[in-house]
């Protein structure tokens, strides 16, 4: 179930937590608008990600979702935008 908002914060952990962090890549900094691909999580990272965020948030996020959502940006209000409708209802 769905407590709070999908932050940066949140994203940075379950990353960090299901596929880890590349050496080179630094979580910390300004990578909101950086593509995933740059951060070093490829396809099977980013599924992983993806079922951990619908476990901890009761979200269910489509196929096209982890592959059209390039960025920590564009991840987060996706999932946001699903969050929304479950606490209103």
């Amino acid at each position: 179930m769905a407590s709070h908002e999908f932050t940066l914060d949140d994203l940075k952990r379950i990353l960090r937590e299901g596929a880890g962090a590349d050496e080179g890549v630094d979580l910390d900094g300004d990578i909101i608008d950086t593509d995933f691909e740059s951060l070093g999580y490829e396809s099977l990272a980013m599924l992983e990600t993806g079922g951990r965020i619908e476990r901890e948030f009761g979200v269910t996020l489509d196929d096209d979702t982890l592959t059209d959502a390039r960025t920590p940006r564009a991840l987060i209000e996706t999932v946001n935008a699903l969050l929304v409708p479950a606490e209103i209802g």
